[in-house]
């Protein structure tokens, strides 16, 4: 596990009060308290932490007060990663105590971050994308607020046993709170632990320390002053996507590639450490009964380390790798010409198909690479196999000030503003060399298209050395690429809310300016004039505004209308070329243009309570940023595309019916679109060439990935005596897979041409389509019991994921990047692979049923 670091940090913070729009509230009542969530809402799972695999995007925490749909679909569909309106997670922004948390260089809150503090995350408000709220302008996809003083945390003892069959066995969790004593002081504090020596998935291990520590103090004139600290030192083995094919061959939907035994022990080759100690110390000022000043400053260094098993002038050790594969021999398709389909190549599949009966075969074989990497060494050769370690290593911090006023009974203003700094460093390390006794820091990729001596292959010209071989890299040293990605930014905000008669509307703004650069600590051999030291700057000022207005019809009817509109500031990590080469930014790098609407219906009655929501909101400018190893170049690859136009629209239903005193009925669900309605502008870069390449990529029409675009359910909750039971039904649907740009560059299509179908018979592009992913129906269960006790109270809880063992849902997944076809390099004849990437993509599968049994004493 990473080491702990100590460090001192100081934060002061705004207290946050969302108004969760309801036309019966006026404005005196729209500085609410945060709302205290039951346990199941905030025992985040591992889709919520982002902690299953290597997917880029969190889920969406979501809920609300009053709104059925909004809250439940954040728990509800979380075994899927659902996304509120399959809206990237940056849009999402996640506060404590007012501060933002969102990292100012991705633009994503990682829930991990609060992993284990179930307590103290149930203190939390909720705003949806047009209510109001007392610290900020709502983002697009809803905004949260966790309540991190100590004195907002229920007093008492609190002693948690769970056990559970997920990525984590066993978790432990004390929690004690002393509230507010006679002289103003208040103490909070938490500690967990989670662990498993084997996860759900095989190969998988999980072990994590999280810890928390508050002290308030208030004073008779209105101030007050919290401190609080936390942090989550996680060390975790992850599991990999791969084909339907490799499922099929180990028989396992779970099947995981990245693992395997050295000297008889399971070892994972992809294992991430992550600690990112927190703090925040928050000043309240209640100037009067209807104004109130809160100020915050919040500091974070994150550091996160990744590992992968890399290869050198050898074969890919991958097991799964396409190589491997018996459809690389056999053309199981029957698709491509006969000379795919001959009676040895049938004999080759069968053969290959009997090596995948063995276990040892379909994983990773260290024994053997330490074996290669030996005789490697004897022969005075760099390593052929190694264990690399990518690393990103955050400091945030963040100052902040929010100002409330309620001007007489039906009015109420919030301003504030917002200044930040986030250093960014990003490396590479050697984890492992696996038994070789040399490695040295060169592009190895790009030794062939540069001779061995050009300092063209050079990943550091400055510690290349007089012989020009580079850097001898041993254990622990950086090597490939280091540099920093430096953000700062300031906002101003503020919103306007007021009740007329039957009409309550809300007015509110934004401004913002970011200013963002690289600075690099190696002298990259292909960029030498452009790669070491502190690059330009980029600067872009932003901005926007959002208007709601609610018509309490009467009878428990009200229908709202929303509108907005912004500028976005791209975000630091899709706004460089190469960064782990040089200091390029992209090209025609802009601010995102968003519109954003809403229309809403809502009853509220004494046995019925219903929404009815439709959206669309419209993207324009928008900038992606993709680098991958790209096996048709035997390189990796850095991509960017600009100028992406997308359009998200859809409905959200939610019917929550009492059908008795104890027993509720509720139904809920939506149907989105999220899809790209352009082709875009792509500039790519192959690590083997300092050479820029532009084109169009020819992806209008692919749809957001990784979450289901159309989900449905059916919830029965029976609560009464102290037993809850929840039993619901859910369906998913329409769950695309990422795909891969280079399939669809117009120079890719043009190759394919007639012939692999990239250009039709009149000459037009025909680009594939969209990789999608299978839903299904997931049955899921709780039941619980509350036993109070002389001395406390004894609560039991057991959640059930996947009931009924459903393994064939499609949770996500990625397009392979390569193409179908080789091309003669003399004669540009292309001739069709017998391994079709395009119907092999790489996907995840959802867990079987699974559950977690919670066993609470409060005292």
């Amino acid at each position: 596990m990473q080491k702990k670091l100590t460090i001192a940090l100081l934060a002061l913070c705004s207290s946050s009060v969302v108004f969760a729009q309801n036309p019966k509230t006026d404005a005196n009542r729209q500085e609410q308290t945060a709302n205290t969530m039951d346990e199941s809402a905030f025992t985040f799972t591992e889709a919520q932490l982002g902690e299953d695999n290597e997917m880029t995007d969190n889920i969406t925490i979501l809920n609300s007060n009053t709104n059925v749909y909004a809250s439940q679909v954040g728990y509800l569909y979380s075994p899927m990663r659902f996304r509120y309106r399959a809206l990237n997670q940056k849009y999402n922004d996640v506060y404590i105590n007012g501060a933002p948390m969102n990292d100012m260089e991705s633009g994503q809150f990682r829930y991990s971050m609060v992993g284990g503090i179930n307590q103290q995350t149930r203190n939390v408000d909720f705003a949806l994308p047009f209510e109001n709220n007392n610290f900020s302008m709502t983002g697009l996809a809803g905004s949260n607020n966790y309540d991190f003083r100590a004195g907002s945390m229920a007093a008492g003892n609190r002693l948690t046993l769970s056990g559970a069959n997920r990525n984590y066995t066993i978790r432990t969790m004390y929690n004690y709170a002393s509230g507010f004593n006679s002289k103003g002081w208040a103490i909070a504090a938490s500690v967990a632990y989670r662990w498993a020596n084997r996860g759900y998935v095989e190969g998988t291990f999980y072990n994590s320390l999280s810890y928390f520590f508050g002290v308030q103090k208030k004073w008779e004139n209105g101030n007050s002053l919290s401190f609080s600290t936390w942090g989550n030192p996680t060390e975790r083995a992850s599991q990999g996507a791969s084909t339907d094919e490799v499922y099929w061959l180990a028989n396992d939907y779970q099947y995981n590639p990245y693992w395997g035994y050295q000297n008889g022990h399971k070892r994972n080759s992809r294992v991430v450490n992550d600690f990112a100690p927190s703090a925040i110390l928050t000043w309240d000022w209640d100037i009067n009964k209807k104004m109130r000043l809160t100020t915050s400053l919040f500091a974070k260094y994150s550091m996160y380390k990744s590992t992968k098993l890399n290869y050198n002038n050898s074969d890919n050790p991958q097991p799964d790798y396409w190589k491997n594969l018996p459809s690389s021999y056999y053309d199981v398709w029957g698709q491509n010409e006969a000379r795919l389909r001959t009676s040895q190549a049938f004999a080759d599949w069968n053969t290959a198909v009997a090596w995948w009966g063995s276990k040892e075969n379909r994983q990773i074989q260290w024994d053997r690479l330490y074996y290669a990497n030996r005789q490697a060494a004897q022969n005075g050769q760099d390593a052929l196999y190694y264990v690399q370690a990518k690393h990103n290593d955050n400091l945030l911090t963040t100052l902040s000030s929010s100002f409330t006023n309620h001007i007489g009974k039906d009015k109420l203003f919030n301003a504030g503003f917002i200044l930040g700094q986030n250093l960014g460093r990003h490396y590479q390390t050697m984890e492992d060399l696996l038994g070789a006794k040399s490695f040295h820091n060169v592009n190895t990729y790009a030794i062939g298209t540069y001779d061995a001596s050009d300092p063209r292959v050079q990943y550091d010209l400055n510690t290349m050395g007089t012989q020009g071989l580079g850097n001898l890299v041993y254990e622990g040293d950086k090597f490939g690429y280091d540099y920093n990605l430096n953000v700062r930014r300031a906002k101003i905000w503020a919103n306007y809310a007021q009740t007329i008669g039957h009409i309550h509307y809300m007015i509110a703004a934004k401004m913002g300016y970011d200013n963002m650069y690289r600075h690099g600590h190696m002298r990259n051999g292909m960029f030498a004039d452009n790669s070491f030291g502190k690059g330009k700057h980029a600067d872009f000022v932003s901005g926007g505004m959002k208007f709601n207005g609610t018509w309490t019809i009467g009878g428990g009817n009200a229908l709202s209308l929303g509108l907005g509109y912004e500028h976005r500031a791209p975000n630091a990590s899709n706004a460089f070329v190469s960064p782990e080469m040089n200091n390029d930014f992209i090209k025609n790098l802009r601010n995102e243009r968003i519109f954003s609407s809403e229309l809403s219906y809502q009853y509220s009655g004494s046995w019925l309570h219903a929404n009815l929501s439709a959206y669309y909101n419209h993207l324009t400018h928008v900038t992606e940023w993709q680098n991958f190893y790209f096996d048709d170049a035997n390189s990796f690859t850095y991509v960017s595309m600009t100028g992406i136009k997308k359009d998200y629209y859809g409905v959200e239903f939610g019917l929550d019916f009492k059908l008795t005193s104890f027993l509720n009925f509720k139904t809920l669900g939506t149907w989105s679109e999220a899809k790209n309605i352009n082709n875009a502008d792509v500039v790519y870069m192959n690590s083997t060439k300092n050479t820029y390449y532009k084109d169009i990529v020819y992806n209008k029409g692919m749809h957001e990935a990784s979450t289901p675009l159309s989900a449905y359910s059916a919830i029965i909750s029976f609560h009464k005596s102290g037993w809850f039971i929840d039993l619901s039904g859910n369906y998913y649907d329409r769950i695309y897979l990422s795909y891969a740009p280079s399939l669809r560059y117009g120079k890719t299509l043009t190759t394919m041409g007639t012939k692999f179908g990239g250009i039709d018979t009149d000459g037009n592009y025909t680009p594939y389509a969209q990789s999608e992913g299978k839903g299904g129906f997931m049955l899921d269960a709780s039941i619980g019991k509350s036993i109070y006790l002389p001395h406390g109270s004894l609560s039991i809880n057991l959640m059930i994921t996947n009931l009924l063992n459903n393994q064939r849902i499609v949770s996500g997944g990625y397009e392979q990047s390569r193409s179908n076809y080789t091309v003669n390099q003399t004669t540009s004849e292309t001739s069709a692979r017998t391994y079709d990437f395009y119907r092999n993509p790489k996907k995840y599968y959802v867990n079987g049923i699974n559950g977690m049994l919670n066993i609470a004493y409060k005292f």
